[in-house]
């Protein structure tokens, strides 16, 4: 049996024990939607890069410490989300814009079509960013990675209701902001 057909709990003792190809097939399986979360969340391709890579270093080296290797999952969520509301926390009020992370609109021969799709890429992260922090790792982490309302609680460190009304909120502002869209 190969380390890509492992589940996670699994991958997760082998990598306890040593067994740094285990570690290598969590990364491989985690790292996109770490990264997708700390991009949306950050805003800043540059800063989400950074941590996702010091989420995994970080849990490499804390592997020893997790109770429950199922947890391993959530363990990332929680540590990414805690790690993009640090940086939140330490940037200056006015943050960068990076205008490489609006993702290109498909290429099918309308350019209307595509600059429509673009324009509204740009304006649903820009409201995005309008959001306060933990309703947007709520918001992202329930709309993006299909996280349930439980699992958020956990990953962010409230209850279950309190994730419900951040979401509420942040869908509420997004409509709001996305009206001229429909």
């Amino acid at each position: 049996m190969t380390t890509t057909e492992l589940d996670d709990a699994t991958l997760v003792g082998r990598a306890r024990d040593g067994d740094v190809r285990a570690y290598e097939q969590l990364v491989l399986r985690y790292q996109a939607p770490m990264f997708r979360l700390a991009v949306k969340m950050l805003n800043h391709r540059g800063d989400a890069e950074d941590v996702v890579q010091e989420v995994f270093l970080g849990a490499w080296r804390k592997l020893a410490q997790l109770q429950d290797d199922s947890a391993f999952v959530g363990w990332l969520y929680r540590s990414t989300a805690n790690r993009c509301l640090n940086v939140i926390r330490a940037r200056r009020p006015q943050a960068d814009v990076d205008l490489e992370l609006a993702e290109s609109p498909r290429i099918d021969g309308q350019p209307e079509h595509a600059a429509q799709v673009s324009g509204q890429l740009e304006a649903l992260n820009a409201a995005l960013q309008q959001l306060t922090p933990p309703q947007r790792v709520c918001w992202l982490l329930c709309e993006v990675h299909g996280r349930s309302y439980d699992e958020i609680a956990e990953v962010v460190g409230v209850n279950a209701a309190a994730v419900r009304g951040r979401i509420a909120r942040a869908r509420a502002q997004l409509a709001e902001v996305m009206k001229p869209w429909r």
